[in-house]
């Protein structure tokens, strides 16, 4: 017996019995859907159990409660799934696009990315996006008969966000889109925006915890300030810490009802019947209201102001990308420091690639490590070094 269609679906949302296919053909699942295979393979796969260990703002030693890539992926899949189930489009292929957007992220959050992206600018750069594709499509090894996952398009597409257009004219039918300026699925765009709620309202709550940003900052932002002046005056005696998580609880609810509301009006509006029609419309479809995105905007400009720009985020941040600096020019100059399996792969690049080829499979190294190893490597790397003659 096979999964069959999904029920309850609107007519654009992304059906798995009609699925775009996968890149090597596969006998159809037992007792699940296309999409339901595509959510365990990557739950199940090496790069989401390494998001434990990878960094959102703070460096994963520096507390036990502070987000992670995983904690941050499930708190987007379980925004995108209340959505999807709201809008009736597919929760499972939702859920799986939330689940697998991170999974090519480098440690240490943004400033990894951007170290390694400096690093791989004369062999072609660094986008955390497409490495999400490649860890899908290629670096994953679990199955006898392909590399990587073997997704669905629906759901690579999904994870593929964004793409610079030169990378795109190189991924064939699944680049087309940016070549084309035409969007994605409403399940691929909802996961954009649910991707964003979550790590703005969950950034307030590592933030204050941390000491960087204060309650009475956030009242000069005017969603934070109208939530917690309604939680405070119903309960005036609660805990300051209840009182935050409870005004985080009505922020995200708001803008999750915000974003049904105003998706909804806007699918009805562009007259959307097939999911073909939803991805030749001229803008996305999923979005917040102009006023709910305004006030979501201003939300995370004081982040990015205050948090992110704080000194002591940006002395974590310098020591991140110094790390990872310092780990892809060693590796990529004395292969010997590679395991095994990954200096074999570099070889094998670079007699195909050139030295191109070979910074490729160093990057894929070190874009997989988890922060902690990471600075375990570094300083393996160093004792090394410093023993030579």
């Amino acid at each position: 017996m096979t999964g069959s269609a999904d029920v309850g679906l609107a007519p654009y949302a992304a059906d798995p019995a009609r699925t775009r296919g996968r890149r090597y053909a596969e006998p159809p699942p037992e007792y699940r859907s296309e999409f339901q295979r595509d959510r365990d393979r990557i739950v199940h796969c090496n790069a989401f159990r390494r998001l434990t260990y990878k960094t959102q703002v703070f460096v994963n030693h520096e507390g036990d409660l502070y987000r992670t890539r995983v904690t941050h992926s499930l708190e987007v899949a379980q925004i995108a799934r209340t959505v999807a189930r709201a809008l009736q489009l597919n929760e499972t292929l939702t859920e799986a696009i939330c689940l697998a957007h991170d999974l090519g992220h480098t440690p240490f959050g943004h400033a990894g990315q951007d170290a390694l992206n400096a690093c791989m600018r004369e062999f072609g750069g660094f986008e955390h996006n497409l490495q999400s594709l490649r860890v899908v499509d290629q670096l994953e090894e679990r199955y006898a008969e392909f590399d990587g996952l073997n997704l669905t398009f629906e759901c690579r597409e999904g994870i593929l966000k964004h793409c610079s257009l030169e990378n795109a004219k190189l991924l064939g039918e699944l680049g087309q889109r940016f070549v084309r300026g035409q969007q994605p699925g409403l399940e691929a765009q909802l996961a954009n925006l649910a991707d964003a709620i979550a790590y703005n309202n969950h950034d307030v709550d590592d933030g204050v915890r941390a000491g960087l940003i204060s309650v009475e900052e956030l009242r000069g932002v005017a969603l934070f300030d109208r939530y917690y002046s309604e939680v405070v005056a119903r309960y005036p005696a609660s805990a300051p810490r209840r009182q935050l998580h409870e005004t985080i609880r009505r922020m995200v609810n708001a803008l999750v009802v915000d974003l049904v509301t105003n998706a909804q009006r806007c699918i009805d509006t562009a007259g959307v019947k097939t999911i073909e029609q939803v991805r030749e419309h001229e803008r996305a479809l999923v979005n917040l209201s102009p006023a709910m995105y305004a006030e979501h905007v201003e939300l995370k400009r004081f982040l990015n102001r205050s948090l992110y720009r704080h000194p002591q985020v940006i002395e974590m941040t310098q020591r991140a990308r110094q790390v990872v600096t310092d780990l892809f020019v060693a590796l990529l100059a004395d292969g010997s420091l590679l395991p095994l399996e990954h200096r074999e792969a570099a070889a094998r690049a670079e007699d195909a690639h050139s030295k191109a080829g070979r910074a490729r499979v160093v990057a894929d190294y070190v874009a997989g490590m988890t922060d902690r190893f990471a600075f375990q490597e570094h300083e393996r790397i160093a004792r090394v070094q410093a023993s030579q003659p």
